[in-house]
């Protein structure tokens, strides 16, 4: 019996280390970003601390736009978190139905509101170490928390930071939590606030995970990225169709 012949395997590709920016041309990439994005802030809608909390719990695996369109009627249901726990989970659940996890979510929502009541008296701690032993609630969760309601210098490190961090050189890391550490240590403690929100920003509208819009980019000259996309030629530019005329209704 003729032995079968042995698999071909591929050759992993191997990634070269992101070479990282001089702390000069951290500051300036950073400068650059200030100006693109002169008045940063979370594109999760939201009027306390409470409602950002819950709003960055159901943005797990989510859109931000998604997010805001399902928590535009829950908060006006369940504005604090007495009102979110007497709705319950089946009842939060009838308002999220279009988010992704939205069973897992509810009830985590339902149970932090609960723990919020019974430890906190209804409000959102300022300690790291109280918003993760919520349910629902991680390291970046709280970081943006802590960022954004409470004006604390943290940094919560998201798909587009963690993309734009390594891709860049701005702070290289295997890991969310490397490349936070990274960016504490690599961004002045006067910027740290506002680079979460340019670094989202900027990741979510510019440098994009498929293909980076270099060409557009203000921080281009301090970036690292190697392969910088060009901006697109004419011909290769998708052709914007033209409205066809209302027809005159008198005719």
């Amino acid at each position: 019996m003729a032995q079968a012949k042995p698999r071909k395997t591929r050759p992993k590709p191997v990634v070269a280390p992101a070479c990282r920016m001089s702390r000069d041309d951290v500051r300036s990439f950073l400068k650059a970003l200030a100006a693109a994005y002169p008045n940063p802030r979370s594109e999760l809608e939201y009027a306390t601390p409470f409602q950002l909390l819950v709003a960055v719990v159901l943005s797990a695996q989510t859109t931000d736009a998604a997010v805001n369109k399902a928590t535009r009627a829950l908060f006006a249901r369940a504005p604090d978190a007495r009102a979110m726990a007497a709705l319950g989970a089946e009842g939060i659940a009838s308002y999220i139905r279009s988010l992704g996890l939205w069973r897992a979510k509810a009830r985590n929502v339902a149970e932090l509101s609960r723990l919020l009541i019974e430890r906190h008296a209804g409000e959102v701690p300022k300690d790291r170490a109280a918003l993760e032993a919520l349910p629902g609630v991680g390291r970046k969760t709280a970081n943006v928390v802590l960022n954004v309601a409470f004006g604390q210098p943290e940094m919560a490190v998201d798909t587009h930071i963690f993309r734009l961090a390594n891709r860049t050189g701005l702070a290289p890391g295997k890991t969310p939590r490397a490349v936070e550490e990274e960016l504490v240590q690599r961004v002045p403690p006067e910027d740290l606030r506002d680079s979460h929100h340019w670094l989202i920003l900027h990741g979510r509208y510019v440098c994009k995970a498929r293909t980076p819009e270099c060409w557009r980019c203000t921080a281009a000259p301090w970036c690292r990225y190697r392969n910088k996309t060009p901006p697109p030629s004419p011909a290769t530019a998708k052709p914007k169709l033209r409205r066809r005329p209302a027809a005159d209704p008198t005719v």
